[in-house]
């Protein structure tokens, strides 16, 4: 590590705030209430303990019957193998899709429990986002709809379609408008059944809305080029990236695939051959993207545009109008070290930009058309069908409601009466309309406002295709009979246009028969098995096009010249922009609780959105975080409590969207505030910045639930980086890998001899330059493990139990000043903060060959294996706690009750059909006990036994941990560290591995490769 760096994990830490020194003084804040858990006055609850008939009744028998049913219409075909009926104690994969991504979904005993990414995938290659993984847990959400609603009041589907059917040929007969408005849709099938639908239907019209929109993007093109697409990106075969805003390494677009393009050229295999790209991000607030890049700007809103047309003015040597100088004077001097970064990496290197105004992407196209980005970093002719929402079209709609033009409006995977920005408007408008039909499986805010309700499958339960990216097509298949009395929506459409196929399936079959399936070179019913076996097909790809810009520009720059006008901010008045969380999204996921409970990415908050203000900004108004303030944009007022964020632009604030939800569900209900009203419509798409009319604090104190300073190292260091130019000459620099260097003292406190590795040493290797911090691995966890969510109150109280957290650590360097243990925030400079950079390392249990934990543990309930790993027996375990405080890297959790039988957390994770997505090769823990991390031991056992019963070794990368299984990055590596083949081995050989706290000679069994950055020196 640099000498002249220091980390730190927030700034209650970096200034030694007297509550984080008590806190982490008194490592366990609160006594083991040792009293109450014995007299049972401890457990406050209604229902302190679940009566096992109770488990075995009708709460349970809703799910074990769609479980067990025996008579589907139509039998789905396991991944892999077809056994001949269920299994207890054997797990079945079935391929599947998740919004266009091939996934495995693991079923036991008929139960869907776990979402994997399929290997075989064309672009993640079996890596899955935070929210894919927690999707099966929505399967078992007791708040879904269990039958067709129509006026308020339950019915049958008979009635739900006399009725709909009645009134859609009444306004057909009058010749009245009828509007299906759906999210964007890239199933082929799906896209079938909507044009029969509006066949019989001739005045209804499909319009499409995305909460958070890419319309900019789309129109961008087709003003550029012609075609009205979102390109497929390729950052993997690019150099040099320059993002201006774009997150998209997490919510931008397609997270997953340009996490593992833009890793390819960054980890360690890169390294190795002494290559590695070079990004440079322009960002306001601080992103997960803006964490990872090689050098982040810290911009205003209004100062992006500008930029751009810098930048364009530095690569063409032209002049457009509008050039100017920017607040930050180490960002202008960026644009012009990108400039020449870009120009020098012509045919390999990429623009991007997060901004939904059209002419602002019009000016990135010209900037990519110079670049000759067309046809290798960027593919125009083989493009992303995953958004195809028109702004405009749905301002239209909303026109044509308050007109009272349409008599009949379809909702499908859309709530605009909670993301809509105009939320009133369109509600008073929807009044109008005779009929409204929703596919909602939840009473969400627009379903509320519908005469029918025709509650839509789960996936997981459902028939139908994706098309995501041109020539790629997945199939999803149930691997469950439906839970409730739900009807897939396709299936309703079909019904109410009196099409002749009214069974789903058959019309999916129809559709790969007459074309799909030829795609993919199949055909007939062993064609229709094998897909489903593999879970897609891929066509052969378009040719790449020659693409030629010729706009006039001027205008382009005049209109993005106007757009900064609208939201620069003066007066000492601040610029909003509001962004998207990689937890929660745009919102449709707020009643997930593995979601809520997953500490953001950059801020490490959960349960709820914040202003993110400049820690300059957060001086001169004397403010601390956890303050209540009041924040006015576009005529719209949200209270919400402040937080201090490194890298935020000064005269900025950042509010995420997705939260705020009024009809979620009880986990996601008024948890936050909404922050879709900020929105604004110019030039004819959803602006997301705007100008900050009112700032006013209050007296109200609402601390956040925030959790990356929980635990502490007390200054220790714990991260290593280096410069790439450091690493080409010496690839071991920081590591303490060089020549000569002694890493730890031999001696030991430990009275231990060498333990004896026979056949397997299970040890784990992590590349901090592939891991990008999304928290994917969190979920993953939380779903193999069986790992209960606390709530807000809990984890404020550092009760969180993850098994693996991600630290986030920010560091600052100036030249011939850097952050010491000295600094105070007082002592900085005001921009000081501004251009922090960030590394994220994922940190669990560390299965220490030396393990501290072990020495103290009166009873023997954690021991090391003869395999070199830390086992917990949870039933001898007693809660002392001793062993969490010998643990140096603080991975032990305390059960501070019975999550799964306490109705406190019924919310959560406590009732009869949640409870069902538990994995059963996994016991849930009881109060009073110590957890954490076991290497997914499991998973262990179950491959050593497959390979036994097969006869045959075990292979090096056939056991993955969920963790390592979930990264789309590969920044996790497991294996047998006997093997001197298998990967881990040859990761943990490598020059950049270093040990975590090797100095305390605890011995740890998982090495960390050291972070390397690609950047350029920019001066201030």
């Amino acid at each position: 590590m640099d000498s002249n760096k220091k980390y730190w994990k927030g700034l209650e830490e970096l200034n030694r705030t007297p509550e984080f020194v008590e806190k982490n003084k008194n490592e366990f804040a609160e006594p083991i209430p040792i009293e109450d858990v014995l007299s049972g006055d401890g457990l406050s609850a209604k229902t302190p303990r679940r009566d096992f008939l109770k488990a075995l009744g009708f709460g349970v028998g809703a799910v074990t019957l769609a479980a067990c049913q025996r008579v589907p219409v139509h039998k789905s075909i396991p991944y892999l193998i077809k056994p001949e009926e269920v299994t207890p104690g054997v797990a079945n994969y079935y391929s599947s899709s998740y919004e266009g991504q091939a996934i495995l979904v693991k079923t036991r005993e008929g139960r869907p429990i776990k979402v994997e990414g399929n290997p075989n995938d064309l672009f993640s290659k079996g890596g899955l986002s935070a929210q894919a993984q927690a999707s099966v847990l929505d399967l078992y959400d007791v708040n879904r709809l269990k039958d067709p609603k129509l006026k308020g009041s339950e019915a049958g589907w008979s009635e739900i379609d006399a009725f709909v059917i009645k009134e859609l040929a009444a306004i057909k007969a009058a010749g009245k408008n009828i509007r299906l408005v759906t999210s964007s849709i890239n199933s082929p099938s799906t896209l079938a059944v909507i044009a029969e639908f509006i066949k019989q239907y001739p005045t209804a019209k499909h319009v499409t809305y995305d909460a958070v929109s890419y319309t900019g993007i789309i129109q961008a093109n087709q003003n550029s080029f012609g075609k009205a697409v979102i390109p497929h990106y390729n950052f993997d075969k690019a150099d040099v990236i320059v993002s201006f805003g774009a997150d998209f390494l997490g919510t931008w677009i397609s997270g997953e695939e340009f996490t593992r393009q833009y890793v390819s050229n960054r980890n360690n295999k890169s390294l190795e051959s002494k290559k590695m790209s070079r990004h440079i991000q322009f960002e306001s607030g601080m992103s997960l993207t803006g964490t990872n890049a090689d050098n982040r700007l810290a911009i205003k809103p209004s100062e992006e545009g500008i930029a751009i047309i810098n930048l364009y003015n530095a690569i063409s040597g032209t002049t457009l109008p509008g050039s100017k100088k920017l607040s930050n004077k180490a960002a202008e001097n960026a644009i012009t070290i990108a400039a020449k970064e870009l120009v020098a990496a012509k045919g390999k290197a990429l623009v991007v930009a997060g901004s939904n105004d059209v002419a602002t992407q019009v000016l990135v196209n010209a900037i990519n058309s110079l670049l000759g980005s067309y046809g290798t970093t960027i593919d125009l002719d083989n493009p992303s069908k995953q958004y195809a929402g028109n702004d405009a079209e749905f301002v239209e709609f909303v026109n044509e409601l308050s007109r009272g033009d349409v008599a009949g409006v379809l909702f499908l995977n859309v709530n605009p009466a909670y993301d809509y920005f105009k939320a009133k408007e369109f509600t008073d408008a929807l009044a109008k309309a005779r009929l409204k039909v929703s596919f909602a499986d939840h009473d969400d805010e627009t379903a509320l406002l519908s005469n029918v309700i025709a509650p839509n499958h789960h996936y997981l339960e459902s028939w139908g295709d994706a098309n995501a990216v041109e020539g790629y097509y997945t199939v999803i298949q149930p691997t469950i009979n439906p839970v409730y009395n739900t009807r897939q929506a396709e299936h309703s459409l079909l019904v109410w246009a009196e099409n002749p196929v009214k069974d789903y399936y058959t019309f999916v079959r129809n559709t790969w028969n007459e074309s799909l399936l030829a795609k993919g070179g199949l055909s007939g019913q062993k064609g229709w098995e094998t897909l489903l076996q593999t879970g897609m097909i891929k066509a052969t790809p378009n040719t790449a096009g020659t693409y030629t810009f010729n706009r006039d520009l001027n205008a382009v720059a005049q209109t993005i010249l106007t757009h900064s006008a609208s939201i620069a901010a003066g007066d000492g008045k601040f610029e909003l922009q509001v962004y998207q969380s990689p937890a929660i999204g745009d919102g449709k996921r707020a009643n997930n609780p593995w979601l809520q409970e997953l500490p953001d990415p950059v801020s490490k908050v959960t349960w709820d959105n914040f202003v993110a203000v400049s820690v300059a900004d957060i001086k001169k108004l004397k403010l601390s975080e956890g303050d209540v303030v009041k924040v006015t944009a576009n005529g719209y007022t949200v209270s919400l409590p402040v937080l201090a964020q490194p890298g935020q632009a000064q005269g900025t604030i950042s509010i995420a969207v997705g939260y705020g939800r009024t009809n979620a569900g009880p986990v996601g209900d008024n948890v936050g505030k909404n922050a879709f009203p900020f929105y604004s419509f110019r030039n004819g798409t959803f602006q997301t910045t705007a100008t900050v009319t009112a700032f006013e604090v209050t007296s109200i104190k609402a601390p956040l639930a925030q959790t990356q300073t929980h635990h502490s190292y007390e200054g220790r260091s714990v991260i290593r980086e280096a410069k790439f130019t450091e690493y080409k000459k010496n690839p071991a620099v920081h590591s303490g890998n060089e020549k000569g260097h002694k890493n730890y003292d031999e001696e030991s406190l430990w009275d231990v001899p060498s333990h004896d590795r026979p056949v397997y040493d299970w040890v784990m290797a992590i590349d901090l330059n592939a891991c990008t911090g999304c928290g994917a691995c969190v979920v993953a966890c939380n779903a193999e493990n069986n790992i209960p969510v606390v709530g807000k109150d809990e984890v404020r109280r550092r009760r969180e139990m993850h098994w693996i957290r991600i630290d986030r650590y920010y560091s600052y360097e100036e030249k011939g000043e850097s952050i010491t243990e000295e600094y105070e925030i007082d002592k900085l400079k005001d921009d000081a903060f501004d251009n922090v950079t960030v590394v994220h390392q994922p940190m669990l249990c560390q299965h220490c060959d030396h393990a501290p934990c072990e020495t103290v543990c009166p009873v023997l309930a954690t021991v090391h294996s003869s395999e070199g790993l830390n086992q917990m027996a949870y039933n001898r375990c007693v809660g002392t706690r001793y062993c969490a405080n010998n643990c140096p890297y603080k991975v032990r959790r305390f059960n501070w009750f019975n999550y799964w039988n306490d109705s406190r957390f019924d919310n959560y994770l406590n009732n009869e059909h949640t409870q069902l997505v538990l994995n059963p090769d996994v016991v849930t823990r009881f109060r009073g006990v110590m957890e954490k991390c076991s290497m997914c031991v499991q998973r262990i056992q179950a491959g050593k036994l497959k390979a036994k019963i097969e006869k045959r070794p075990l292979k090096d990368g056939e056991i993955k941990m969920a963790c390592q299984q979930t990264c789309s990055a590969n920044a996790i590596v497991f294996g047998n560290r006997n093997d001197p083949n298998s990967e881990v081995s040859k990761a943990l050989k490598s020059e950049r591995t270093y040990y975590v706290l090797e100095e305390l000679n605890v011995q740890p069994g998982i090495g960390y490769q050291v972070k390397v950055r690609n950047a350029v020196e920019l001066e201030a």
